[in-house]
């Protein structure tokens, strides 16, 4: 899927598909924005349904392009967004560290991920909006990393606000993804084993040719 392209397409090395999941609000637009356009704006703009941006980064020299999904964190939207997991090999689980249900929520996000994306896609938590005033933190980042621990995943905290942590959340996955698929194309799945007839099948279809010709005689 995101094997190297064929020769002749000279602009990338790797295409890889990103998601941004996570209850609405938490800043997934933001993230983005700063990471694709290097912008960001105060203005709270709800993402109706899905919306993407593209990148293309150098990764151990190689020109990864980084095709970025932004998802809708609505109820209502949830249906369209299931559909774009399928597709994902890597997705980013977002919340606000001043809102503790964004990061309950995590867990429900994890379940969707766990139903509807494939079983090998990559996964990192990301709190978002750590530039903001300690009084209004809610999510300590132990609580964050403990989570992350528990899924065995890798955690950021970071303000798309301020860009910290912005760019190494992207390119963590990326590269993550990176090693995935050229490990994966250097050591294959072995192909599942050719049905072998057996020895008393065998012994059948001799004796069955047998007396066919017996009776043409």
């Amino acid at each position: 899927m995101a094997a190297p392209p064929a020769r002749g397409r000279a602009d990338y090395d790797y295409l890889i598909k990103l998601l941004l999941i996570g209850d609405s609000g938490v800043g997934k637009s933001c993230l983005l924005l700063r990471f694709s356009d290097d912008t960001f704006t105060t203005s709270f703009i709800t993402t109706i349904g899905i919306d993407f941006k593209i990148r293309t980064v150098e990764l151990d020299g190689k020109r990864v392009k980084l095709q970025i999904w932004d998802t809708a964190g609505q109820e209502r939207f949830r249906t369209i967004t299931t559909a774009y997991y399928r597709g994902a090999m890597g997705i980013l689980l977002v919340y606000d560290v001043t809102d503790e249900s964004s990061f309950n929520n995590i867990r429900n996000w994890i379940k969707n991920i766990e139903q509807h994306a494939s079983n090998n896609v990559n996964k990192i938590l990301v709190g978002n909006k750590a530039d903001m005033d300690e009084s209004k933190r809610a999510v300590p980042t132990s609580r964050g990393q403990q989570l992350a621990d528990e899924y065995g995943i890798k955690f950021f905290e970071t303000s798309a606000k301020t860009n910290f942590n912005v760019e190494q959340v992207f390119f963590t996955i990326a590269r993550d993804i990176k090693q995935r698929i050229t490990s994966e194309s250097e050591n294959p799945k072995p192909a599942e084993a050719t049905l072998k007839i057996s020895k008393t099948d065998s012994q059948n279809t001799a004796e069955a040719a047998a007396k066919s010709s017996c009776c043409n005689f």
